[in-house]
């Protein structure tokens, strides 16, 4: 093999080299678990978690408002009285009562 071809294989095989690195960097950067595409894929993910996260505080919020009116420190009667109701399954001789199905819909 003469010296010249030596330099020249020499000088291809490292600009194969440097193109194989190059490519591997731009291939992970495109689709790798950190790539741009995976962002999108995290980017939506999160809109979702945040949509839930509004849903869950917002039935928070109302739950302890619920929780609120039967606290010792300012009593709701009307709250209080809905609960004994509930969990007794009483109703009084003058209450109407109005059976709803699923979804809200009146029998």
């Amino acid at each position: 093999m003469s010296p010249e071809l030596k330099r020249r294989a020499g000088t291809a095989a490292g600009a194969v080299l440097g193109a194989a690195v190059i490519g591997f960097f731009v291939w992970h950067t495109l689709q790798g678990s950190r790539g741009l595409i995976a962002l999108g894929a995290i980017k939506e993910q999160l809109a979702i978690a945040e949509t839930e996260l509004a849903r869950l505080e917002a039935e928070r919020a109302r739950l302890e408002a619920r929780v609120d009116g039967l606290r010792p420190e300012h009593l709701d009667a009307d709250a209080l009285d809905e609960r004994a109701r509930a969990m007794l399954n009483l109703s009084g001789r003058d209450d109407m009562v109005i059976l709803y199905g699923p979804g809200g819909r009146l029998y």
